[in-house]
């Protein structure tokens, strides 16, 4: 009798501590955190070839699952895929739920197929700083109410389907450093940004449009690119208080209006003002140490500055540029110090080469279609254009 007494209580006591160990794991992460993630889990799957979801067991500590970083009992940052290169990505939607991880910091979601819209919830995240949802199947508005994420640093929504406005009150985002929104069909105006730690704007490949004003873009910039969209009008006074910009891109675009010689000497590689309508002179104000100056398809008119014989690989063709090709031009051409020098489709009166000299194989020269008869060892690479000579019309 006193045996079987003994037993049951070993099996009471085996009972207890298995509970009070199942229990602990549900006691490590916050009881709504706990229920969020459940939610976020179940709306999403894994694309085949992606295993990120087999660690999800919710008969374990959730601080334990992949892509789930936690402080204390709370969740403070939630990468959603494989982060290796190449991974598949997830599918399904993002659920309403994620908006009650309330300590969350970071949310970033890999490439791959998820679609529906942003949910709304994410707003109440007081503490995110870094939201990228990049590379998925996004649709619908950008939520007026990300505006109340004020701790919010950087906001990726790129290479998405993302439609309507760039709601005007994220440019008040006082902690705002990096947005991105490239990729998308987002239409309407640039709004203004009051932030003065805002280093990266890229809103290329939208439909916006409308006029930049010069308070519209903070001198904190260090990278702009506006291309592929739909924006006219001057840029000669916004460009002019940007000087500590490194990227520049404003091509296939409507902008008018000079050129502003101090973008010249922007601390930049690679400057893109290709396929506007910008006319007058280009005037540079010291010698351009840029290594790609891209100026081609506009309506810059005047004779070339020999400022841009440093550059190694030049285009200004399909302007109205008139005059001599300055002869620095030559000599930094046969020593191979110019890669790219793109002439055609101006009004050039012509170029003291020697008929004789040989151009290095490195460089390309096109020269056709302007007023003069190129050198015969000067014809044009196919990547320069089809069209050769100038149309009778002309």
């Amino acid at each position: 009798m006193m045996k079987k007494r003994t037993e049951s209580t070993i099996s009471v006591i085996y009972l207890l501590v298995f509970l009070q160990c199942n229990l602990s794991v549900f006691a490590i992460l916050d009881p709504i955190d706990f229920l969020a993630l459940q939610s976020i889990r179940k709306a999403l799957d894994d694309m085949p070839g992606s295993n990120f979801f087999s660690s999800w067991e919710f008969t374990s500590d959730p601080c334990n699952f992949a892509g789930v970083y936690c402080d204390a009992d709370k969740v403070i940052a939630l990468n959603l895929g494989d982060p290796r290169a190449g991974s598949p990505g997830l599918t399904g939607h993002l659920d309403p739920a994620i908006g009650k991880l309330s300590a969350l910091a970071e949310l970033s979601v890999v490439p791959g197929r998820i679609i529906g819209s942003l949910p709304e919830t994410l707003s109440q995240l007081k503490n995110l700083r870094f939201l990228a949802i990049s590379k998925n199947f996004m649709s619908g508005e950008i939520p007026a109410s990300f505006s109340e994420l004020r701790s919010l640093q950087t906001l990726d929504l790129s290479y998405n389907q993302l439609t309507s406005s760039i709601p005007r009150l994220i440019g008040t985002l006082p902690s705002l450093s990096n947005l991105i929104l490239c990729h998308n069909t987002l239409s309407g105006s640039i709004p203004p940004f009051s932030s003065q730690i805002l280093t990266r704007l890229d809103l290329k490949h939208n439909e916006l449009s409308g006029i930049l004003s010069p308070s519209s873009l903070p001198s904190s910039l260090h990278y702009l690119s506006l291309s592929w969209n739909r924006l006219t009008g001057p840029v000669d006074r916004v460009l002019c208080q940007l000087g500590k910009l490194n990227y520049l891109d404003l091509s296939m675009n409507r902008f008018t209006g000079s050129i502003p010689g101090n973008v010249f000497t922007f601390p930049i590689t690679n400057l893109q003002l290709q396929r506007n309508s910008f006319s007058g002179q280009i005037r540079p104000l010291n010698q351009v140490t840029i290594t790609t100056v891209d100026l081609s398809y506009n309506r810059l008119s005047g004779q070339i500055s020999p400022l841009f014989s440093s550059v190694q690989n030049l285009y200004l063709n399909n302007n109205r540029l008139t005059g001599q090709v300055p002869s620095s031009f030559v000599d930094r051409l046969l020593n191979a110090g110019i890669q790219i020098l793109y002439l055609q489709h101006n009004y050039l009166t012509g170029i003291e080469i020697n008929p004789t000299a040989e151009i290095p194989l490195s460089s390309s020269l096109c020269l056709q279609y302007n007023c003069m008869v190129p050198p015969l060892q000067t014809p044009c690479p196919l990547n320069a254009g089809t069209q050769k000579t100038r149309p009778t019309t002309q």
